[in-house]
């Protein structure tokens, strides 16, 4: 990705290196390997948040640490993406007559307190509609980089706007209509309403990727690749064979792989949000 020498954004939190409090997960070791699997994936942790309790021990590994210059580095890059996707969705809510209220992205360390709870690096990046945040640790990166083999840079910039795409639910009232399904429909029922809110993020990402290519021409050669590929690595048939060896697709709340990767590859190629009703797909 070209972004070196280019615009910031304003609406970034950086709270790297400082100390925050522990986390306890009601379940024990079992209820966290539930939670960390499912914001993995992209989960929204305002559906779990009674779950979260803050408490435990503090973690002595984030106690007001200086950031390196790779970290630095790695801020610096967060906030050219952001400020990426403001440029790209403000217009694109001109143009349906709506103003875009652009979320802050919150970088931290350790553990983040939001307005859907107490939560640990381990979970990964996630969206609170509750104070319309996107919270991101850049360990992840390592860990997308390491454990799920899906590398480079451009595999980073999906992941913050495929959260940044739940953001954009939230704004058109999506996100508060698949969650007043919940306890009205089956469980069944209710995760396929997630699977189509996740696929909708991804395409909404793609949409992102295709309107920012056009007017700053930032992809190399390798990019698409990257993001694609880090679609097909939060899979919930490939996230359950990894932990569990077998799959059960009626358990299903993100999508296959395959699925993550072609909407957002549909979003990458149209750019043009009203291909991307998941909802009323008949074929995901």
């Amino acid at each position: 990705m070209r972004w070196l020498g280019r615009r910031k954004s304003d609406n970034v939190e950086d709270r790297r290196g400082i100390s925050g409090r522990g986390l306890a997960v009601g379940g024990g070791l079992g209820g966290l390997v539930i939670v960390v699997l499912y914001l993995l994936l992209g989960g929204n942790p305002d559906q779990i948040t009674q779950n979260l309790q803050p408490g435990g021990e503090t973690s002595p590994a984030a106690a007001d640490q200086p950031l390196s210059e790779k970290d630095k580095e790695m801020g610096d890059f967060v906030s050219v993406v952001l400020a990426d996707i403001e440029d790209v969705w403000r217009p694109l809510f001109q143009e349906i007559g709506q103003d875009y209220r652009e979320p802050r992205l919150v970088l931290f360390t350790d553990q983040v307190s939001s307005a859907c709870g107490y939560a640990g690096a381990a979970t990964g990046p996630f969206y609170c509609p509750g104070d319309e945040k996107v919270y991101l640790d850049l360990g992840f990166f390592e860990d997308m980089q390491r454990q799920l083999g899906a590398p480079g840079d451009f595999a980073l910039a999906y992941v913050i706007a495929h959260e940044v795409g739940h953001h954009v639910q939230k704004l058109l009232g999506i996100n508060d209509q698949v969650m007043a399904e919940r306890g009205r429909v089956s469980e069944q029922e209710f995760n396929q309403l997630m699977v189509r809110m996740e696929l909708q993020a991804d395409f909404l990402a793609g949409v992102w990727a295709h309107h920012a290519q056009q007017a700053t021409d930032f992809l190399e050669q390798g990019d698409i690749e990257e993001g694609i590929n880090a679609a097909g690595a939060v899979g919930d048939d490939r996230i359950q064979r990894q932990t569990q060896g077998y799959v059960v697709p009626d358990a299903f709340t993100h999508g296959t792989s395959e699925q993550r990767i072609r909407w957002f590859r549909k979003g990458l190629e149209t750019g043009d949000i009203r291909q991307g009703d998941t909802f009323n797909a008949s074929i995901l």
